[in-house]
């Protein structure tokens, strides 16, 4: 039975606020977020059981890991109508017993979610679809869930990485997509659990062309969405921009952190690791220039400061999700982050030699698992 509104809003209370203030995203004593840096941004402060008028309708979360199931789940308890969209043990263990969610968002159990799958489960139409799977299988999986959009809905890509963003803008249209820069992470510990392990900043949402009709609106509203579920976010301005910065983060710790074994903190206190993440920004912050992305920062340099003085103390103790697919023998995002900035460069004639080897290197770690004397 999905819970009441009382009951959900007694989740909200007792759990919410405690976890947002071990995550650092509220101060004093009411609910506010803590301010970000840019004057891009619209930040929003979370209210308990509120969703946006506007934007009520079914989600559906495409790819229900460890990311997708704590947006989806906190959005449900919210009081979104969600569907979740993933592997059979986890969907047998949500529908069974409820998603469970702990860490860094608070402690919660959440029942009445609908679970799938495969697309010939699915209802819809969706009023918004989160995809959330890897940047490998964004493509696949727009074709799979386009048809079941909304004719007023988004479908707000969440992927790590550059490149994803173009399959979604050709199957549904660019005026029905959201950029989402995400940089908090989750594990799935077991079937049926969701785990927030670290949170570095705000979910960001954004439009494409914020200045199209409707458009910034729709960012405005799920961004919105999200901070009332207990997700820090804000809508902004420069998405694409912010998606690149969010490149710089994960093309410096991601390969090292998985070819090294090290977690970001270790990563940036030794000075070898920390001379090849700061060749990787220099390269991938000109690369970025001669795009014509309008960046926020004036250099690489700035950057690097807010990068090793507050990205990366944030999630000092994180480990590397590539080292994570590497182990279980999965694909890893290593083409959309470092390989996109060398690619990219390559056609922009900006050398970025280092992104390249770091993308070969990942790449031969990934066929030694294979090899066999």
């Amino acid at each position: 039975m999905r819970p009441s509104r009382r009951e959900r809003l007694s989740i909200w209370t007792s759990s919410r606020k405690s976890a947002c203030k071990r995550a650092g995203w509220i101060t004093g004593a009411g609910p506010y977020w803590k301010a970000i840096r840019g004057s891009n941004m619209t930040l929003f402060a979370p209210r308990a059981g509120r969703i946006v008028r506007s934007m009520r309708g079914p989600v559906l979360i495409a790819g229900a890991g460890a990311i997708g199931s704590v947006v989806g789940g906190l959005l449900a308890a919210a009081g979104s109508t969600v569907t979740l969209l993933g592997r059979r043990d986890h969907m047998d263990a949500v529908q069974a017993r409820g998603l469970a969610i702990d860490g860094l968002f608070g402690t919660h159990r959440v029942s009445g979610l609908e679970c799938a799958t495969a697309a010939g489960e699915l209802g819809g139409p969706y009023r918004a679809i989160f995809l959330t799977v890897k940047a490998y299988d964004a493509a696949e999986m727009v074709d799979t869930v386009a048809p079941f959009l909304d004719r007023h809905g988004v479908l707000v890509c969440m992927q790590n990485g550059l490149g994803t963003l173009e399959p979604a803008v050709a199957a549904v249209g660019q005026a029905r997509v959201l950029g989402a820069r995400v940089i908090f992470g989750a594990e799935l510990p077991e079937p049926g659990r969701a785990t927030v392990t670290v949170c570095a900043d705000p979910v960001l949402i954004g439009a494409l062309e914020p200045a199209a009709d409707g458009q910034r609106a729709r960012a405005v509203a799920w961004a919105s969405a999200l901070a009332d579920a207990g997700i820090p976010a804000a809508q902004t301005e420069a998405i694409v921009a912010e998606l690149w910065g969010k490149v710089f983060y994960n093309a410096a710790l991601n390969p090292l952190g998985a070819l090294l074994d090290l977690p970001y903190g270790a990563l940036a206190e030794d000075p070898d690791s920390r001379a090849v993440m700061d060749l990787v920004i220099a390269e991938a912050f000109a690369v970025a220039r001669a795009a014509g992305i309008a960046l926020r920062w004036p250099d690489a340099g700035a950057y690097r400061a807010e990068f090793y003085g507050r990205l990366v103390p944030a999630t000092a103790r994180h480990r590397s999700s590539m080292l994570q697919d590497l182990a279980r023998g999965r694909p890893t995002e290593i083409e959309a982050i470092n390989g996109y900035v060398a690619t990219r460069g390559a056609a922009l004639g900006v050398p970025a030699p280092t992104n390249a080897t770091l993308t070969r290197l990942i790449r031969a770690r990934a066929r030694s698992r294979s090899w066999k004397p």
